[in-house]
């Protein structure tokens, strides 16, 4: 069965930090790189933070160094360690498989998709 569960958000005020976990049920999470991607208020869905099966990490710009990405192959469990959060982290926050990028830099999910988990940043 595929399925994404996230969880461990919540209401923050800017400076303070949030744990995110997702569940990743399928064979497809466990080999394929996996994402946090956040879909903000008015704003385009925007990959976060991704991990390759082998533990490497790419960080969007704007939270780099205060975000950290991990998994637990075992689990099957991806984390968003989430840390000085700002407003601007505000948004849904979704895991799922990331593909690419393409020429244009463009990211990819698969058409799973959980429930995400909200995080919402005062300042």
């Amino acid at each position: 069965q595929v399925q994404l569960v996230e969880s461990g958000g919540g209401l923050r005020q800017a400076g303070e930090s949030l744990r995110l976990s997702c569940v990743a049920s399928g064979t497809i999470f466990r080999v394929h790189p996996m994402g946090w991607p956040r879909q903000a208020p008015g704003k385009q869905r925007e990959l976060v933070a991704r991990i390759t099966t082998g533990g490497i990490t790419n960080y969007t710009d704007s939270v780099k160094g205060r975000f950290t990405i991990s998994r637990n192959h075992a689990k099957n469990k991806v984390y968003l360690q989430m840390d000085s959060l700002k407003p601007e982290d505000t948004g849904v926050y979704y895991c799922n498989a990331v593909f690419g990028p393409d020429g244009d830099g463009n990211y990819y999910y698969t058409s799973h998709w959980g429930q995400g988990t909200q995080v919402t940043v005062s300042s």
